[in-house]
């Protein structure tokens, strides 16, 4: 069977953009918005208003694959958390 990467709620695709790059800034990484340093990843929760987060707007491959993979677990751990609280009995 084909695998896709369509969304299933395609409203979720900005939410999920944001999260990848403030948690990026969070881990301190060099991402995003140029990826020269002219975001100031001290402040991640102001990315939003840089005006980016579209896949266009930044550079991921300088990073290595733990770094990445960091980010995507990080995103995985919140969504689970999110559900969990979420899950009504």
């Amino acid at each position: 069977m084909a695998r896709s990467n369509r969304k299933i709620v395609p409203e979720s695709r900005q939410v999920l953009q944001q999260w990848k790059y403030e948690i990026a800034a969070e881990f301190g990484l060099p991402v995003g918005y140029g990826a020269t340093g002219a975001a100031d990843t001290e402040f991640a929760g102001e990315l939003g208003a840089l005006g980016g987060g579209q896949s266009s707007g930044g550079s991921w491959g300088h990073l290595t694959s733990r770094e990445n993979g960091s980010v995507g677990g990080e995103i995985t751990k919140r969504l689970v958390a999110q559900a969990e609280r979420n899950f009504i009995l």
